[in-house]
């Protein structure tokens, strides 16, 4: 996965980001500001998921946005 990408491009991403976990507020996306760490906290936050889940879910909505973009 090369998060460089989603980083890169933030302003666009972040519709995507909040489309698929819409839990998130705006001020978790800016604070989230394209860094993976951030939205892993953020998700683990919001949804309560283990770590695990969240990294698996976010590499499966990479894989997703990215084969369609």
């Amino acid at each position: 996965m090369n998060w460089d990408r989603v980083s890169g491009n933030w302003r666009i991403m972040r519709g995507k980001v909040r489309e698929r976990w819409g839990k998130l507020t705006d001020d978790d996306l800016d604070v989230i500001d394209g860094q993976y760490e951030q939205l892993v906290g953020r998700i683990e936050h919001r949804y309560g998921m283990r770590r695990d889940e969240i990294e698996n879910d976010v590499a499966e909505w990479y894989e997703m946005v990215h084969h369609h973009v």
